[in-house]
């Protein structure tokens, strides 16, 4: 059967006006073949008359011709015209308009032709396009800004795409001596080289409700993360105590940019007879669950405090309820405690990093044993360790973010931040500042950072008149208390205090002697301790029964001391002593 005829019949296909010649028909038996894949059939009888074509067997590789309008038949100006983009066509180096759509005069209103850019198109200057025009010119290659707002206050994405016109067509038709074409990557560069005149076709989409939406998420990000930052301050200390011997500060520095919550803490605890814990600690991971660990942790920690006890038992605490909180959040913590008199740091450590601290001299030491495991693991035994903090040195206790990161090994931070500490000098605020600047810590650090500096500094001068200690050991028996009088008196009046202070401050010793004589064992020993905002009086012996406050009935005969100290003092207090004993010590704030 002859293809030919009936392939002409269906649907969408035109006849062509130049017929095949015998050669490039196709055989009978491969025309049968093909015609059963590619469609019914055509009725019996109706092989006459008719010719076709067999898109799939196009010797001369023209396609189809659709029934619609092709783009060559239409001009550039009927395709712009149409376009609901922002369309602007310049030519030449001054970039004179050639033609804006519509959609353009509509937004910016009309535009003479043969006028330059620069003087009746503002909009190009708002929009910081003419030096891109000049480029995409220049080089021949297609340049997009995105989201760039106008005075009027739209946004537009904006493409510049170079367009050549040719003077030497001649032979086309009227639709192709009217278009302009664009050119090809291949010619990049060569716009000005050839034979027509070449220009830029800027096209402007307005996309102000998207601008408008991505905007309103931003604020609403930037909403969160402040959120997400108050809450984390709000439940670090929001006023670092400040103790008599030490000048501390602390820095916090959120990590990365989202609005999620982290967990570094740190915290300045007084504990009274001058006395001070001074705590950091890191719960892993970032969110609210992370931050209410923290705050539930921090909380723990200031009452334990309280309790007055030595780290490794402070720590042994909060090992137990760290378990109880979450015992999938892994939390770690430092807890030191330094005493003036003894000029050291006793500390205990959950899993975290050393503690660093620079000698006067510029000579640091880490603090490394004992540490043990993060809290929440149960099952260990935490010790205390000790280290050196005499006058004129600084100690340093951070979180991971400030030292960590994922192309080095920690122990590599940790020596950075050694050499980074040895060479800062100034007021711990400082210290802290050049620190984070140190170890390159920027508002994109992509953990959180916690660092707390502590400076014992060094007296001299008049500033060390106003610190004084004095000491007693008390022997014998009862007569050691008319003695521990007429030491008080001398110490106190030699200091210049005012007589109503020296009164009470004697009192306050002898009812402290004399609780240790009836209820302590030897050894025993009376401390006097002046700084520039107190006195400390102290008592300590050998027996780790503590004191407490009761009320003695009207017929009683004991049972008075106490409640006596603690009505003219300050503040007052007892601790157990390291070597099995305690310590009874109360607080007179001294007038300014």
């Amino acid at each position: 059967m002859n293809f030919t005829r009936w392939s002409a019949r269906l649907p969408g296909t035109q006849r062509r006006a130049a017929a095949r010649d015998d050669r490039s028909s196709v055989p009978p038996a491969r025309a049968e073949y093909a015609q059963s894949e590619t469609g019914p059939r055509p009725p019996d009888g109706d092989t006459h008359g008719r010719t076709g074509h067999d898109p799939r067997d196009d010797s001369r590789g023209e396609a189809p011709r659709p029934d619609g309008p092709t783009p060559e038949d239409l001009s550039a100006r009927d395709i712009l015209g149409q376009l609901p983009g922002l369309v602007a066509l310049v030519y030449g180096p001054d970039h004179r308009i050639a033609y804006v759509n519509d959609a353009y005069a509509a937004a910016f209103g009309p535009r003479p032709a043969g006028a330059t850019a620069a003087e009746a198109m503002p909009e190009l200057h708002e929009l910081s396009l003419l030096p891109l025009m000049d480029q995409v010119l220049r080089s021949g290659t297609p340049r997009t800004v995105k989201s760039r707002k106008v005075r009027s206050g739209n946004s537009y994405t904006v493409t510049c795409t170079p367009v050549h016109r040719d003077r030497d067509g001649e032979g086309e038709d009227e639709g192709d001596r009217d278009s302009l074409r664009k050119q090809s990557r291949n010619n990049k560069g060569r716009g000005r080289d050839r034979g027509g005149e070449s220009g830029v076709l800027v096209y402007a989409a307005d996309v102000t409700d998207h601008a408008e939406a991505a905007e309103r998420l931003r604020a609403s990000e930037r909403r969160h993360r402040e959120t997400a930052v108050t809450l984390q301050r709000s439940l670090l200390p929001q006023e670092l105590e400040q103790p008599d011997d030490l000048r501390i500060a602390a820095t916090y520095q959120p990590g990365g940019t989202d609005a999620a919550v982290g967990g570094d803490w740190y915290d300045v605890i007084t504990l009274g007879a001058g006395r001070t814990a001074l705590v950091i600690g890191d719960v892993m991971g970032r969110g609210v669950r992370a931050a209410a660990v923290m705050g539930q942790l921090r909380t723990a920690v200031r009452a334990y405090a309280r309790l007055d006890l030595p780290p490794h038992e402070v720590l042994q605490l909060l090992d137990g309820l760290a378990a109880e909180i979450d015992a999938s959040q892994i939390a770690t913590c430092a807890y030191a405690v330094h005493d003036p008199n003894e000029g050291r740091l006793v500390y205990a450590s959950a899993g975290h990093l050393p503690i660093l601290v620079c000698q006067e001299d510029g000579t640091v030491h880490r603090a490394e044993d004992p540490t043990g495991p993060p809290l929440g693991t149960g099952g260990w035994i935490h010790t205390s360790g000790t280290i050196p903090l005499p006058p004129g040195s600084t100690a340093v206790l951070y979180t991971d973010g400030l030292v960590e990161r994922r192309s080095e090994d920690i122990d590599e931070g940790v020596a950075a931040l050694e050499r980074a500490l040895s060479g800062a000098k100034g007021s711990p605020q400082v210290v802290c500042d050049r620190l984070i600047r140190s170890l390159g810590v920027t508002a994109e650090h992509d953990d959180d950072v916690a660092v707390l500096v502590v400076q014992h500094p060094a007296r001299t001068g008049a500033d060390a008149e106003l610190f004084h200690n004095a000491s007693l050991d008390l022997l014998g028996g009862i007569e050691a208390a008319p003695r521990a009088r007429a030491f008080a008196t001398g110490v106190l009046t030699s200091w210049r205090f005012p007589v109503d202070l020296c009164d009470l401050g004697v009192l306050a010793a002898g009812e402290l002697v004399a609780n240790s004589l009836k209820h302590g064992t030897p050894p025993m020993r009376l401390g006097l301790r002046r700084t520039d905002r107190r006195l400390i009086i102290e008592v300590t012996d050998g027996d780790d029964h503590l004191p407490r406050r009761r009320r003695a009935e009207p017929a009683d005969e004991a049972g008075r001391g106490i409640s006596i100290v603690a009505t003219i003092a300050s503040s007052w207090g007892s601790r157990r002593t390291p070597g099995g004993g305690k310590s009874v010590w109360c607080e007179f704030a001294l007038p300014q």
